[in-house]
């Protein structure tokens, strides 16, 4: 009968524990909800993640808009071009989990780039964007080289 009724202690402890496993995810609500924004040629997105339990950990942030573009000819004279969907990227690089398991994050992509077709009229004319319109961007945590987590937020 002891012996039952310490194994059910035992089982009870392990239930009331914190868990410690690796539970990477993005922080919701609040100030710290990842959040982006449109830049011009850009965008940028800060936010939070917590429960980073692996070695090293990754966010990377996605987003496709619809690309401005002016061509420039060879003998120097600019017109509008076609606008041309464009996806962009921003990443943090691969960074050493720290030992609170949380990171607050901030990137910004490169701009946005388009080739010469099918945005002017041949690949002699220089594409040159000069807006693109956000609309949403894909955040995703990598931990240990694995998806953990994954979200969606408007570009405002």
């Amino acid at each position: 009968m002891l012996g039952t009724l310490a194994g059910a202690l035992a089982v009870a402890a392990l239930a009331a524990a914190p868990a410690y496993a690796d539970n990477g995810h993005f922080v919701t609500g609040g100030g710290n909800a990842a959040a982006c924004t449109d830049t011009g040629t850009r965008f940028e997105c800060a936010g939070k993640v917590a429960g980073l339990g692996g070695t090293t950990f990754e966010i990377t942030a996605t987003a496709t808009g619809t690309a401005k573009v002016e061509c420039v000819n060879p003998a120097g004279i600019r017109v509008k071009g076609q606008d041309t969907e464009v996806e962009v990227t921003a990443t943090s690089a691969r960074q050493q989990t720290p030992h609170n398991g949380q990171y607050t994050f901030a990137l910004t992509s490169k701009p946005a780039a388009v080739p010469a077709v099918p945005a002017c009229p041949n690949p002699l004319w220089t594409a040159k964007v000069l807006d693109v319109t956000f609309t949403t961007a894909t955040l995703t945590l990598s931990v240990d080289n694995a998806t953990a987590a994954e979200t969606t937020v408007d570009v405002g």
